[in-house]
């Protein structure tokens, strides 16, 4: 697809910028989006290329609402949604020490936001000859491996976010949606120990957006690799 238009969440910082920066060298029309529309004009300046950048809170429905209506009156389509919003807010919070406002919070952004900001931009990637959704999960939320206890509420959410990408899956049999993992990057939520940079974290993103066949769906992907949920 030539100059594809693909909207990336949280994009101001970490993965999502970086995802950004890649995906604008490749001749891509990207809406950068954020909460905060004055750092997300700052980000976009600071790449340059075909890049709009768009106040966008996927937990409210009317900004979810204004960012699907200008996408619509500039692109006309939405080929690639890149759910890569999320927060994180227990690190090393213990379960039993977990609030359950942090876990309602945590997954009001993490898995509720994500599903408003896909139903908000489904008729848009109904428009796109090959739609493709791209749900930024993480190892954490993996059941493979065993139990570990590391920041219950997060991992609890991107668990949830899986098996979203699976519903989703099923449910839109003409898209090509997937859950990754960029792996532990060096990124504010990351933190400055992580082996991986931004860039290689973000690789996998942009493959999916890409490069990926259309008929890779319903999996979860690190380094360019389907891996066990």
């Amino acid at each position: 697809m030539t100059h594809p238009v693909i909207l990336v969440t949280g994009a101001t910082r970490g993965i999502g910028f970086e995802a950004v920066r890649q995906l604008a060298d490749r001749g891509c029309h990207v809406v950068l989006a954020s909460r905060d529309i004055r750092r997300a004009r700052q980000a976009a300046l600071s790449i340059g290329g075909s890049i709009t950048p768009q106040q966008l809170d996927i937990t409210d429905d009317a900004s979810l609402r204004a960012a699907a209506q200008e996408i619509s009156r500039v692109h006309g389509r939405l080929d690639v949604l890149a759910n890569n919003s999320a927060i994180l807010l227990d690190h090393y919070e213990s379960l039993q020490s977990l609030k359950p406002e942090s876990l309602r919070e945590t997954l009001d952004t993490n898995l509720i936001g994500t599903f408003r900001a896909t139903l908000a931009m489904l008729p848009l990637l109904e428009k796109s000859v090959a739609p493709r959704i791209i749900n930024v999960s993480s190892g954490a939320g993996q059941l493979e491996g065993g139990p570990q206890p590391w920041a219950p509420a997060y991992s609890i959410s991107k668990t949830a976010l899986n098996m979203l990408t699976q519903q989703l899956t099923a449910a839109l049999p003409n898209m090509m949606v997937n859950s990754m993992c960029p792996g532990w990057c060096r990124t504010e939520m990351g933190g400055p120990g992580a082996p991986r940079t931004a860039s290689e974290g973000a690789d996998t993103l942009v493959w999916l957006a890409l490069d990926a066949a259309h008929s890779l769906r319903g999996s979860f992907i690190k380094e360019r690799q389907v891996i066990p949920w």
